[in-house]
Parts: structure tokens; sequence; C-alpha cells
């Protein structure tokens, strides 16, 4: 098992360029980089979503409303495992759709395979107020 952190890992990368079009309200970078087995969690749904179809249904249907002109992806850190790495960060957004600031956490786990590295399980979650000293402001 190798650990890498901060900005070395081509996972990071992927994951910087799908967020910049998603923050322009454009899911496709993730869309392009899930693998057809992805199972997602985000705190907007009840269940898990299993698959990439019913991903990009999700998707489509919030297509050109996120907005986020300021972002960032904070304290990324890859651990690989043979041909996964699972990639964890927090993530702000400012000055967005989603109001003035939110806060997030992150957890990519990607599959290397023939095609590169795939998306096959993805899991976003708020940061709660106290652990920002922020009230969302």
């Amino acid at each position: 098992m190798s650990d890498v952190s901060t900005d070395v890992h081509p996972v990071i990368d992927l994951e910087k360029a799908a967020l910049a079009r998603w923050c322009n309200g454009d899911p496709s970078g993730f869309l392009e980089l899930c693998a057809p087995d992805v199972v997602y969690f985000d705190p907007f749904l009840p269940t898990r979503m299993e698959g990439l179809a019913a991903l990009t249904d999700y998707y489509e249907a919030i297509r050109g409303k996120i907005y986020a002109p300021h972002h960032e992806m904070i304290e990324p850190r890859v651990i690989e495992i043979g041909d996964a790495a699972v990639l964890t960060f927090r993530f702000i957004s400012h000055s967005g759709s989603e109001g003035a600031r939110m806060h997030w956490y992150c957890t990519e786990v990607y599959r290397r395979g023939e095609g590169g590295w795939r998306i096959v399980a993805t899991h976003w979650s708020f940061v709660s107020d106290s652990a920002t000293g922020d009230s969302g402001n």
C-alpha cells in the first residue's frame, strides 16, 4: 500500500477538473469519470444510488443549476491500494447557487482499469457548523 498525499496523484487532478466543471453547472466531468457500477451517496438523497444510468438521470435534473464561482479543495489525500485509490478531501464552495458558503466532506473511490481511473464510489456529506466555526454565511 502506498500513501500519496496533497496534489501528487492523478486522481486529484481528475477530481479538480470535474469539480471545476461542476461548479459551472456541468456535471459531465463527473459522469465521464464514473464507472458503470458506481455507487453514490449525498445528503440530498434518502438512500444510496446505484449505477451510472441512475446517477446520470439525477445529475441531468440539476444540470445548469449549480454555480460556485469560488471553490476550494482542501487537504486532498490519496491512499492507493493496488488498482484502487481512495481520495478524501474537504470542499468549500463560495457565493454560489447553494448559498453564501457550503462546507463538505468528500470521499471518492477510484478503480484503475484499461480506461484509466474511474470513480466506483462517491460519498458527499455536510460539515457541521460547529466543525467549521461558520454559520454558513
